[in-house]
């Protein structure tokens, strides 16, 4: 679905204040993936998802988005942001209409579909993002943070991009409204088969819903696998400044105290599954 090549990407070139965000990128994302993008302050992240529907034009390389280059015909950039939906961090600062349904209903009626589609889109979308109906037509400003939240990312949704791309989308929410949204994010990967690609600071938020990771480091790719395989590198994750999943961190501490354990846990499921395994294996009734 993406495709990077040799992506390179520098601010303010031959200027004094010429900074080089991405250095050399290529990776590929399936079609159907959900990828999280991590790696420290000033790594690259944004820079690099804001290329994925055009904002930022590369300085060098290609990138193709569902086997077309980007960039052959700057004329079709248009047609790409409908079909890569980008979430910005803090997206309920974006909306702006009179009713909560006419902001949703923005994206689709951009794209030149009739009255009938852009209702039917905009009810699909404020259903898969828990908005109840009573509240499409209020104003946006009379919303909660969490329900401006939804409102903005059903917004996006309502354009069914086969690429959804989301920066931080749980930032400053409360637990409950963090689960709730990312939940909500993931059944609507798992119903549309849509690409997801989630840049997140959590650990918890990448190891409990993202299939693959991309750890960028000074604008290069530090590491692109599995999630599993990702997390078993929990201690150079930690060297580059990064954070591990809380549970990650006590299996790396019992390590450290001596207990021959595996330390590539990165969620309370596998955790039990690990601790099961290793009980039995010492004859310690591991189906307790």
């Amino acid at each position: 679905m993406i495709k990077a090549e040799h992506l390179r990407y520098v601010y303010n070139p031959g200027m004094p204040g010429e900074t080089v965000a991405l250095k050399d990128v290529s990776f590929e994302i399936e079609e159907g993936a959900f990828v999280g993008v991590i790696g420290p302050t000033g790594c690259g992240k944004s820079t690099l998802i804001t290329h994925f529907n055009g904002i930022n034009k590369p300085t060098s390389g290609k990138l193709y988005i569902d086997g077309e280059d980007l960039w052959e015909d700057p004329h079709k950039i248009r047609e790409t942001r409908f079909k890569v939906g980008l979430v910005f961090q803090y997206p309920e600062y974006q909306l702006f209409e009179e009713t909560v349904a006419k902001d949703i209903a923005y994206g689709p009626t951009n794209m030149g579909l009739d009255k009938e589609e852009i209702e039917r889109r905009v009810h699909r979308a404020s259903a898969f993002c828990g908005l109840d109906e009573a509240l499409l037509a209020r104003s946006p400003f009379e919303l909660s943070g969490g329900q401006k939240r939804r409102a903005a990312i059903a917004g996006v949704i309502a354009m069914e991009p086969k690429v959804l791309v989301l920066d931080e989308p749980a930032a400053g929410l409360d637990p409950e409204g963090r689960e709730q949204i990312l939940s909500e994010v993931k059944r609507w990967h798992d119903e549309t088969g849509s690409t997801v690609i989630l840049v997140s600071h959590s650990m918890e938020d990448i190891a409990n819903y993202a299939d693959r990771v991309l750890v960028l480091k000074d604008g290069e790719i530090a590491m692109y696998d599995t999630t599993e395989r990702v997390f078993d590198h929990a201690q150079e994750l930690l060297d580059m400044g990064l954070s591990v999943p809380q549970i990650t961190k006590v299996f790396l501490r019992l390590r450290a105290m001596g207990l021959e354990i595996t330390d590539d846990v990165y969620t309370i499921p596998y955790a039990v599954k690990t601790v099961k395994k290793f009980l039995a294996a010492k004859g310690g009734g591991g189906d307790a």
